[in-house]
């Protein structure tokens, strides 16, 4: 049985009045509270939640330095990350200085062999081109070195980024615009991606003006949403605020978006554009983006969607869909490992660490984090994976699993296992030092140990509880008006106590997925069973998966979706738990 939040406050419910019960209790746990929150949050408005990018701090010296470099025709250097936000940033920096007549360059470091961030010889390189300006995307808050080298180089840095500093405090660049690392931050809103960020440079740029910003249409800039928004939601920062702004109006311009290789992307990818959303940013056009770094080159995804040529389009796009092959097949090569060494383990009578923690000079790192979520949502603890990247220097990424155990908290406890490491307290990345990758597992344990214990995961709690019978169009329509949904604005979960399974199937390539019919419960105007699914189900359910009978009474905590791919588009519920 799975049980619902708290009730609404009397006062919350009479502020929100105007909306009925199952909206109402949906904003309230949105932190919503007035009638004003309310209009803001279901029907954000370009014009009213789109702030100022000026007030920014540090954006009036960099839009000054860019006008100069446009003015003066200097060679600019777009440095981006190369994932699904640094990409799209770079390459919405780039349509707007191609816009401009600009003299520019993107740059996208290697993540096998140059690894993230800005680095010297990048930069070294860049100078010897002649650039002048390094304008960075998602990247240089952490590169003091390299900024201070950048400008011994006689090149001046703005930084648009996300991420927190480095404990040496920000990096000396001519200008830092990240409204969430400042303490001297005036923008109203600290919680932008880094595309984000570089989408306001080139706004406040445009409001500006340079040379030649008459041939620029008004309002142009919205064009550029949908590589914002795509990396808005892709990139997992909270979809509130100015974010779910650019999230929302982001999906409206990819939908109609001209981008040969969004187009291209969406096709390879059985993405139906015109009704693109988040998940479909998501679990599908994300991931191949990501592909082109994790299994060759980065630069193949920025082509792809900064190019005009349509040829080039549709062979880059096809290079993307099979690199994502690839990359499924090697990141269930690297689970088969991980598996077969648990399980050797387990023949040989050893108990399971209360830490995970392996690797493999053969591994990649970019495909670790992964993997090392569903071990560790499998196995129930903290697990840490390690693999060569192109420089010798072994690093990995780490998850939690669904205890509370905070992982980068773990990493500090263990003194001088790692040479460098960050994250959250879910989920990391870490360079692990070449004499502890030997014993990396007991000294993780160990550390474990010494940390304070923490409550086990809170139970999840339902925000409806509903029959199957009550589920409709109706009922989707009125939970979608919240969308887009993503970090702190979760979609609504729905309880389905006592519910009787009418059939179980499993499906996939190794029979990995779980359909189960459930019954609608009207005897006397029966309906067809309402299908409620789950992939990776023993890795998301556990036992309880593997147990599941026609005929069984459950429990079902679920979201409510639209099968697209299904003709007649019928509904269907996306399993969370079962009990």
């Amino acid at each position: 049985m799975f049980r619902l939040h708290d009730p609404l406050d009397d006062s919350v419910r009479s502020a929100l009045s105007a909306y009925d019960d199952i909206t109402a209790s949906l904003l309230a746990r949105r932190g919503i509270q007035s009638a004003e929150e309310a209009e803001a949050f279901l029907s954000p408005s370009y014009e009213e939640h789109i702030h100022d990018p000026m007030l920014m701090t540090d954006m009036p010296k960099a839009v000054e330095r860019l006008v100069r470099a446009l003015t003066d025709s200097e060679k600019i250097a777009v440095w981006s990350d190369y994932d699904c936000d640094g990409i799209p940033g770079g390459v919405l920096l780039h349509d707007f200085l191609k816009k401009a007549g600009a003299n520019f360059v993107n740059y996208i470091p290697h993540r096998h062999n140059e690894g993230y961030g800005v680095n010297i010889p990048g930069l070294e390189q860049l100078a010897k081109e002649g650039v002048t300006l390094v304008i960075t995307v998602d990247s240089g808050i952490t590169d003091n070195v390299a900024v201070t080298r950048a400008s011994e180089l006689g090149m001046d840095v703005i930084i648009t980024d996300h991420h927190l500093p480095s404990a040496e405090g920000l990096p000396p660049a001519y200008a830092v615009l990240n409204p969430n690392a400042r303490e001297d931050e005036t923008y109203p809103y600290k919680s932008l991606c880094g595309a984000g960020v570089a989408w306001k440079l080139v706004c406040a740029t445009l409001a500006h003006g340079f040379p030649g910003r008459d041939a620029i249409p008004e309002g142009w800039e919205k064009w550029l949403l949908d590589m914002a928004g795509m990396s808005t939601i892709a990139d997992m920062v909270p979809l509130t605020g100015e974010n779910r702004v650019i999230a929302k109006y982001g999906l409206f311009v990819m939908r109609k978006s001209p981008r040969i290789g969004l187009q291209k992307l969406c096709k390879v990818a059985r993405v139906n554009q015109s009704k693109i959303v988040e998940d479909d940013v998501g679990f599908m056009l994300g991931p191949r983006i990501n592909a082109a770094s994790r299994m060759g080159d980065p630069r193949d995804a920025f082509l792809l969607l900064s190019t005009t040529d349509e040829s080039e389009a549709d062979m880059l796009s096809k290079k993307l869909e099979a690199l994502n092959r690839s990359r499924r097949a090697t990141a269930g090569a690297i689970t088969r490992a991980v598996h077969d060494r648990l399980l050797e383990r387990k023949m040989e009578g050893k108990e399971l660490s209360s830490v995970i923690a392996m690797g493999d000079p053969d591994w990649r790192p970019g495909l670790l984090g992964l993997v090392a979520n569903g071990i560790a949502e499998e196995y129930g603890r903290p697990v840490f994976l390690w693999g060569r990247e192109g420089n010798d220097t072994m690093k990995g990424s780490c998850r939690s699993g669904p205890g509370n155990a905070n992982v980068v908290l773990l990493m500090e406890t263990a003194g001088d296992t790692f040479t460098q490491f960050g994250g959250h307290k879910a989920s990391g990345g870490f360079a692990v030092a070449p004499d502890a990758v030997f014993d990396l597992e007991e000294r993780l344990s160990k550390a474990l140990e010494s940390l304070p214990k923490e409550d086990e995961r809170e139970a999840v709690l339902a925000d409806l509880l509903l029959t199957p019978g009550s589920v409709s169009k109706d009922l989707l329509k009125k939970l979608e008006k919240l969308a887009p949904f993503g970090m702190k604005n979760a979609k609504p979960a729905i309880a389905f106590n006592e519910v009787r399974v009418e059939q179980v199937s499993w499906f996939g390539k190794s029979s990995e997925h779980l359909r189960i019919a459930i019954g609608r419960g009207h005897e006397a105007f029966p309906e067809p069973p309402i299908e409620a699914m789950t992939f990776y189900a023993k890795r998301q359910l556990g036992e309880k998966s593997e147990r599941l009978e026609k005929g069984q009474t459950i429990s079902l905590l679920a979201y409510l979706e639209e099968d697209t791919f299904s003709r007649g588009q019928p509904l269907r519920l996306r399993i969370i738990a079962i009990a």
